[in-house]
């Protein structure tokens, strides 16, 4: 099978062509081809060259899949051009509520106790899960469903009255943070079990107004592990 893949030199010229052979396996062949312009005015492909590292650093550079050398901390989990997950120790935040839950709004903007969680961000989506430890997750620590309303069985976050962050570089982590917990929990996102606290997502809240530790023991299994969680990218 070929497939044919442009390049185009300031967004305007078509200038190369690269040609991507692949067999029966997982192997590929590619060869860059040059743009020529027939007697007619039609173009063609002149005959192929291999592909060198520069021009394809140069493409990915391009078609913005470049990443600026970063020096990682320890909280930094994976990196990709596409992809930062990081995990944040047990701290003490404030929260706020909102929606059409009187109970919840008797909570907002007091300080509370939070597990360790570990955050991902693809494009401009956040994901968040939680840890049952407070120690750096490995990649078959099991994860446990985020406590948290606005956040999905997947750990989607909807961002509702969430400041997005414009980048998600390793400088933008307490940016990316500081956007979810001071925004406003308004509502369960779909059929995930947040707690298995007896009073449920308030009652757990509630309890924890005046407490200085998260009782992990009410975390919910999540059912992957921070291998798969990375691995899934942005898939929904």
């Amino acid at each position: 099978m070929i497939i044919l893949s442009l390049y185009y030199a300031r967004f305007s010229k078509l200038s190369e062509a690269v040609l991507v052979y692949r067999g029966g396996g997982d192997g590929a062949f590619a060869s860059l081809h040059q743009i020529k312009q027939g007697d007619n005015g039609v173009p063609y492909l002149a005959p192929g060259e291999p592909l060198t590292t520069a021009f394809v650093r140069s493409l990915a550079q391009g078609l913005g899949a470049q990443v600026k050398p970063e020096i990682f901390p320890e909280n930094i989990l994976a990196r990709t051009p596409d992809m930062l997950v990081w995990w944040s120790r047990p701290q003490r935040r404030v929260m706020f509520f909102g929606g059409t839950d009187e109970e919840a709004w008797k909570l907002n903007g007091l300080i509370f106790p939070h597990p360790a969680l570990v955050l991902k961000v693809v494009s401009k989506d956040l994901f968040v899960r939680a840890l049952a430890t407070s120690s750096r997750p490995t990649p078959v620590t099991p994860l446990k469903t985020a406590p948290y309303w606005n956040t999905d069985s997947r750990g989607l976050v909807c961002a509702g009255s969430m400041r997005v962050p414009e980048s998600s570089d390793i400088a933008s982590i307490p940016a990316w943070e500081d956007a979810y917990f001071q925004s406003e929990f308004t509502h369960a996102a779909g059929a995930v079990r947040l707690t298995s606290h007896p009073g449920g997502f308030i009652g757990l809240w509630r309890s924890l107004a005046s407490k200085k530790q998260f009782p992990v023991q009410c975390l919910t299994d999540a059912g992957e592990t921070l291998q798969e969680f990375v691995a899934r990218g942005n898939e929904r």
